[in-house]
């Protein structure tokens, strides 16, 4: 009987010459080690242009393990947003400014949802400020949900973010932010509803802390000794801020893992019966990539189809498989 071939992942494994600070190198990794004297072995790229990513862009477990499934590049959704910001399709999508019209014309709010920085996994924020100055030319001045990062980023690094974010709303004249949660609450994915019901009821009832300015509410955090990622939900400003009934959400996270959650929340999924959410009727929903499928939202880069995928190839090899894989991860 032939012996089986494993495909198997480490996930945040990886390999660099500089021993200081790394911590695989500095390990006893005895069985490691036997296989690297036992048999070839080979390095590859898991960053920027190697995996589909713009040029030095970090590689994460998505985007790893779409290459690998595939056996070939793909150009990754923070790749295709880029190109549409830059050749202004993204400012003319039928569905956004459909969307905009609408809000426009009904004298509604467009709410802009997502992870803030430079980060590059999850969202980035020239995305968000491309989408505020698309708003902008519309004559629309969004509300802004802002969740910090520190995972990806630094973990004090959103009081820079939030500068950035102000020069481009003085830039624009547009934009005024709603509320602040750390990812922590906001993007969780293990379906921990009691953390998204924070992040959700700040932005939708104001309830939980409150602060006057998005760096009042950080300088709180910071004295509460919450980093980035650890930011209790916090409702900014006045209370015609919050969500309401007939507005527009979009949720500008390219990666959906970590969003679909809170998109379930405002579509009035009941938590796995643990929390009941009860989100304002009438919502337009926008999302720049599918987070879910059967989910009443519109999705402004639908999913690229990939064929004749590694597991597509095996199969029609005549090849048995199997696939194993933890709830949390892709």
């Amino acid at each position: 009987m032939p012996a089986p071939v494993m495909l198997l992942i480490l996930d945040g494994w990886g390999i660099r010459a500089m021993r200081e600070g790394n911590a695989i190198a500095l390990a006893k990794t005895p069985r490691h080690d036997t296989w690297l004297q036992q048999y070839e072995r080979s390095i590859l790229q898991s960053s920027g242009e190697a995996v589909g990513l713009v040029p030095g862009q970090m590689g994460n477990s998505e985007v790893g393990h779409l290459n690998l499934g595939a056996g070939r590049v793909v150009y990754q959704d923070i790749s295709r947003i880029d190109r549409a910001i830059a050749d202004d399709s993204l400012a003319r999508h039928p569905a956004l400014q459909a969307a905009l019209t609408r809000v426009r014309a009904e004298a509604r709010n467009l709410h802009l949802i997502g992870l803030l920085g430079p980060g590059g996994v999850h969202s980035h924020q020239n995305h968000l400020h491309a989408l505020l100055a698309i708003a902008a030319t519309a004559g629309v001045s969004p509300l802004l949900h802002v969740i910090t990062d520190g995972r990806d980023t630094p973990p004090d690094g959103s009081r820079g973010y939030l500068a950035d974010l102000d020069n481009a709303i003085q830039a624009k004249g547009a934009g005024k932010i709603a509320s602040v949660a750390g990812r922590y609450f906001a993007m969780d994915r293990d379906r921990r509803w009691d953390r998204t019901q924070q992040a959700f009821d700040a932005m939708v009832h104001r309830r939980g802390l409150r602060a006057g300015s998005a760096v009042e509410a950080l300088e709180a955090a910071r004295s509460r000794g919450e980093g980035d990622e650890f930011i209790t939900a916090t409702a900014i400003g006045d209370d015609d801020h919050s969500i309401q009934d007939g507005d527009c959400l979009l949720f500008y996270n390219f990666r959906a893992d970590r969003m679909r959650q809170l998109l379930q929340a405002f579509t009035g999924e009941n938590g796995d019966g643990d929390v009941e959410f009860l989100p304002p009727t009438d919502l337009d929903l926008l999302t720049f990539t599918q987070y879910m499928s059967g989910l009443s939202a519109t999705v402004l880069f639908p999913v690229e189809q990939l064929t004749n995928t590694l597991a597509e190839w095996l199969s029609a090899k005549g090849r048995s498989q199997y696939h194993s894989a933890e709830t949390e991860k892709y």
